[in-house]
């Protein structure tokens, strides 16, 4: 499976502003750029996984949090981004993600 940068980007986001850090004190803690962190937590720039570690040990979560979404207690695959984006999503909008998400495990 290959790696899905904007979310692990959007969980170390999360992470960051859960612990109440800025990008700018978090960058400073890391010694790398505001415009480096600011691409990972968009996506656009990929992370190595020392890089990962030392970030996930500072934000005071889980690698496997961060790469899968599954935490300690967890081996649930994005289960809460798919509850935000139904939620954020108008019915009709909810019954095209149920008829995709019906046909994509069906031909499993």
């Amino acid at each position: 499976m290959a790696l899905d940068y904007a979310i692990i980007g959007e969980r170390l986001k999360k992470a960051r502003t859960d612990k109440k850090l800025t990008q700018e004190k978090l960058a400073e803690k890391l010694d790398v750029s505001i415009a480096f962190l600011s691409r990972i937590e968009r996506g656009s720039s990929h992370i190595n996984l020392k890089r990962l570690n030392e970030i996930c040990d500072i934000l005071g979560v889980t690698e496997g949090y961060i790469l899968n979404g599954a935490s300690n207690s967890s081996d649930v695959y994005l289960t809460s981004e798919f509850d935000k984006l139904l939620k954020a999503a108008n019915p009709k909008q909810q019954k095209l993600l149920y008829e995709i998400g019906k046909v994509i495990i069906e031909q499993e």
